[in-house]
């Protein structure tokens, strides 16, 4: 009976109301243009690489492809991280153990590991980790786009740190969420101030 009232109302809504109605106008919504993507070259003394849930509850050619595809190219920046002596972060889910981690990117004795939702500051030691380390800047590259990456990185930049952003290192299920995505973190008040948008092949380390 809801649904029906709520269909009702936006029938007899004024053309004033329907020209401001979101479901009435989805389809005509076009996208804005792609954001630019920025060549950045990073301390590693002060960066820290989060791989957050590439793991097979989340990153299999079964419930996530565009997840498995990613990550040739996110071990090739792992390799470039940890031979720059950056410091290495990763997560997994709260249904799985640091096991579950995809074999190409396993983690080395010495790397830390967080276990969260898709916050993986909330109820870690996450903080302290990059405090610890003397952290400036985070890379969050990871699994869903709409969940850890953009949970993490969100609460990155709130708490003041540079917050890169490798289009081609976050995948979700469908497109539309990583190109929500970006333009959330390139937009929103607090985010849009802190993150910058790259590729995985544009980002170097350099003193």
């Amino acid at each position: 009976m809801q649904y029906l009232v709520g269909a009702a109302i936006l029938g007899g809504a004024p053309p004033a109301a329907r020209a401001n109605d979101l479901i009435r106008n989805w389809a005509r919504i076009t996208a804005p243009p792609a954001p630019l993507v920025h060549k950045v070259t990073l301390d590693p003394k002060t960066t820290a690489l989060l791989l957050l849930d590439f793991v097979t509850q989340t990153c299999s050619n079964a419930n996530r492809p565009q997840c498995v595809a990613t990550i040739p190219a996110v071990r090739t920046l792992l390799a470039t991280a940890r031979a720059n002596h950056a410091t290495i972060i990763y997560s997994y889910v709260l249904s799985g153990t640091k096991a579950d981690i995809n074999a190409a990117l396993k983690p080395r004795p010495g790397e830390a590991s967080v276990q969260s939702g898709p916050d993986k500051f909330l109820h870690t030691n996450l903080a302290r980790i990059l405090r610890r380390n003397g952290i400036k800047t985070v890379i969050v590259t990871g699994t869903a786009a709409e969940g850890a990456v953009l949970a993490t990185a969100s609460e990155a930049a709130y708490r003041n740190y540079t917050v890169i952003v490798p289009y081609n290192g976050m995948s979700s299920t469908h497109p539309y969420a990583e190109q929500y995505v970006a333009w959330d973190l390139l937009n929103a008040p607090a985010t849009s101030q802190h993150t910058i948008f790259t590729s995985l092949g544009l980002i170097r380390f350099g003193s």
